[in-house]
């Protein structure tokens, strides 16, 4: 069997553990059939973008992934009147120099229930900043790592069983980490971790900014492992552009 770590550029530096690893043609799932969601998304912002410089429109074609066991998928009506939205894991921004590329981040693989008020406001301002620095004439290739994360001891709201078409509870996560590592062109280095409730939140992204070896005790892996270096997380005040 052909090792997805030798194979998928996005999982050059590694990755967590998982139940089920979903290489797509863009980016990589690491899938968990117990929280019916992915445990970890792992991409590179527009892979190659210097060579197709057009944007594709957002396609929104919302679809279940058939690579997962149908008993251990969401399908669309889990999300029907739960208040919450199908968050991205992967933005749809963060791919889309094709129409297939774009097209694989509507897979619901690549989805977890996020508040609307955090989906649309603080967790956004963080996909775009990561696009900002990754659009950088000294950045090589942006790697982002993202994991919805559940917390030991406090109750898991969930969604689905009366709508989808499975019969599934889809857990709803209780915050979210995001993991960027970037590559400058002289081959450094520089990371930095975040952490935030699924909720509205307030603040300035460098407010929830956390040591890369908490979050990873949080997810229950480690997150670079083929790689050393500096954590980040000390940086605020808008942490990505101070850079």
């Amino acid at each position: 069997m052909n090792d997805p770590f030798q194979m998928q550029p996005e999982l050059r530096y590694g990755a967590p553990v998982c139940d089920q690893i979903l290489t797509g043609r863009y980016f990589t799932i690491g899938y968990s059939w117990y929280f019916r969601q992915a445990k970890w998304t792992l991409e590179i912002v527009n892979r190659e973008r210097h060579l197709i410089p057009e944007n594709v429109q957002r396609m929104n074609n919302f679809r279940a992934d058939t690579r997962i066991p149908e008993r251990f998928r969401a399908g669309l009506n889990a999300y029907v009147g739960s208040g919450y939205d199908r968050g991205h894991l992967v933005g749809s921004a963060n791919q889309n120099l094709r129409d297939l590329q774009n097209s694989e981040t509507f897979l619901l693989s690549n989805m977890s229930p996020q508040e609307p008020q955090f989906n649309r406001d603080l967790w956004r301002k963080l996909e775009i900043a990561v696009r900002d620095l990754d659009e950088r004439d000294d950045i090589l290739e942006t790697y982002v790592l993202t994991c919805p994360v559940f917390y030991f001891g406090v109750v898991i709201e969930t969604i689905g069983r009366h709508q989808d078409d499975f019969g599934i509870d889809v857990p709803v996560p209780h915050a979210f980490i995001k993991s960027v590592l970037a590559e400058d062109r002289k081959g450094r280095h520089r990371l930095w971790t975040f952490e935030m409730e699924n909720r509205r939140l307030d603040g300035d992204l460098g407010d929830y900014l956390v040591k890369t070896y908490d979050a990873e005790q949080i997810v229950g892996g480690r997150f670079w492992d083929r790689i050393s270096g500096g954590d980040m997380h000390e940086m605020k005040k808008d942490p990505i552009a101070m850079w």
